[in-house]
């Protein structure tokens, strides 16, 4: 199974916005979501900064801000609208 990371904080409303949204992708395209509160590591906190949430899949960028429908439909090209 393919395993998506959401990486944001948890008092950020965009990161769970996104959550939220991903919710009925998760379903229909069959992958796991990974939740990162990125709040207490300085490492993570210096890649993404403000740009959370972030999405990504291993290393690659999904998106960010908020759920792009057409960046998941190019992970996942089979998947119906």
């Amino acid at each position: 199974m393919r395993v998506l990371t959401l990486y944001g904080h948890s008092y950020c409303h965009l990161c769970g916005e996104m959550q939220v949204a991903l919710a009925s992708w998760q379903q229909r395209l069959g992958f796991r979501l990974k939740i990162v509160d990125i709040h207490d590591d300085e490492t993570l906190e210096q890649r993404f900064g403000e740009r959370v949430p972030v999405l990504m899949e291993g290393d690659e960028e999904i998106c960010h801000y908020v759920l792009d429908p057409q960046a998941l439909h190019r992970r996942f090209p089979t998947a119906d609208e």
